[in-house]
């Protein structure tokens, strides 16, 4: 009977919507945010305010079929050395506009594949930015890992850069899996910089698991999260396959008959949901896992909980500052995105431009819209009247939402008490199909967005 309702919940409900990393989505983004208009929010950043900074690397050495990232492929490093000698002047052009000695509490390297970098260039890039920013004795510095190319070399490298934190992709210890995806990865090459990390002091580890690849089953999925659980990382985030050809070209590589079908998805993620649990893990949001006494575990219950670009943070900094081909930034003014294609991106700050492609500005709709939807990403709940007074808004502006809730309410998916909404925890992998209802832009069948189961 259970299982019967939850399947009749996926045929309903298992629809293309946001992940909800930021309100409005980047769909949204229009090229009408110039470099101007960004050049102009940089320069009004109180001088005082906690900066985060995220840096994209976009290059890969193999490429993952699976990957939803922005990433070229390269065997060679001059395209690497040339992208390098354009990040750190970049990296000049946004903090000769914010002006010298902005404090930065958090910082994130993504990618591509941020190792990639030399050992060299890597303490290089590390060094520019603290050259540039006044850096927080305890910010956190988190790099993305792929264990298949790293050395000694470079895991000394990552220590003398001061990063904090390691985030490693596992996805999947099956080899069969990992042949169907083009990632080889053994077990004992993760463990080897796994250990590797924690001897140079990088004790901070993230691990990211995905479902819905080929091949995949629940058994299957039991063996990788039991494998993952074993290494002890601090945080896992479990992430289902978003297969998306249309929009990834290489995705096309993927044999679409040996996908697991809607309801095995689901099953396998509850699998992984239930061991990551019996081991201790709390399930956070959505996709997220952590350990009690985790700054994300403590965030949770203290209601700090945030969702951003990189999934779930305890960063509280209000203004996040993306540099490279693609990355993404979040002013109080609104989001600025920069060209993803590298030649364009470098063109422009050869010029001295900011490489600005497009963004949104925000409105007071979309601010409060957005702190509601981020509740509810974050905290399965929201106090509609409450975030209303916190922006000066009327909650009854909101009618239509509650009005589109009522037939989630009746499948059970949230509940509705005056103005407050809560998604039960046995429901929250569908707390995606609750927030929508609060999405004005979303437009019905839209082919951009994943699954949301």
């Amino acid at each position: 009977m259970v299982r019967a309702m939850i399947q009749g919940l996926l045929e309903k409900y298992d629809k293309r919507v946001p992940r909800y990393t930021s309100y409005p989505t980047a769909p949204q983004f229009t090229a009408q945010v110039t470099g101007a208009r960004h050049e102009q929010w940089l320069s009004r950043i109180p001088e005082d305010m906690p900066l985060s900074l995220y840096v994209h690397v976009p290059f890969c050495d193999t490429l993952c079929w699976f990957c939803g990232c922005n990433t070229k492929i390269t065997r060679r490093y001059d395209p690497i050395a040339a992208y390098l000698e354009t990040l750190l002047a970049e990296i000049d052009l946004i903090a000769d506009i914010l002006g010298p000695g902005r404090p930065v509490r958090h910082i994130h390297w993504g990618g591509g594949s941020p190792t990639i970098l030399t050992p060299t260039d890597t303490v290089r890039l590390a060094s520019h930015i603290r050259d540039r920013f006044s850096i927080h004795d305890q910010a956190e510095f988190a790099v993305e890992v792929d264990p298949r190319e790293v050395d000694e070399d470079d895991l000394l490298a990552l220590k003398d850069a001061g990063v904090t934190r390691a985030s490693i992709g596992v996805q999947d210890i099956n080899p069969v899996v990992q042949k169907a995806v083009n990632r080889i990865q053994p077990v004992h090459v993760t463990r080897r910089v796994l250990d590797g990390l924690r001897e140079r002091d990088i004790n901070a580890i993230n691990m990211d698991i995905m479902y819905g690849l080929p091949h995949q089953t629940c058994t299957g999925m039991a063996r990788t999260v039991d494998a993952v659980i074993d290494m002890q990382p601090d945080r896992i985030a479990l992430f289902g396959y978003a297969h998306v050809p249309w929009m990834k070209t290489h995705q096309k590589r993927i044999d679409e008959t040996v996908l697991p079908e809607r309801d095995e998805r689901h099953y396998m993620m509850m699998v992984a949901a239930e061991h990551l649990q019996n081991a201790g893990y709390r399930w956070i949001g959505l996709d997220h896992f952590a350990r009690e006494g985790d700054t994300l575990t403590t965030a949770l219950d203290e209601g700090r909980l945030h969702r951003n670009f990189q999934g779930y943070t305890a960063d509280p900094c209000p203004v996040l500052i993306g540099v490279g081909a693609s990355s993404i930034g979040a002013m109080p003014q609104g989001y600025v995105q920069n060209h993803t294609p590298v030649r364009t991106w470098q063109t422009c700050i050869q010029k001295g431009w900011l490489p600005t492609a497009k963004g949104y500005t925000l409105g007071d709709e979309d601010r409060l819209r957005r702190r509601i939807i981020e509740r509810l990403m974050c905290d399965l709940a929201v106090d509609v009247k409450a975030e209303c007074a916190a922006l000066n808004r009327r909650p009854d502006t909101l009618l239509s939402s509650f009005d589109a809730l009522r037939p989630l309410q009746e499948d059970g998916l949230c509940s509705i008490d005056g103005w407050r909404i809560t998604i039960p925890e046995d429901r929250r992998i569908f707390m995606r199909s609750v927030a929508v209802a609060f999405d004005q832009y979303l437009q019905p069948g839209a082919q951009r967005h994943s699954r949301a189961v």
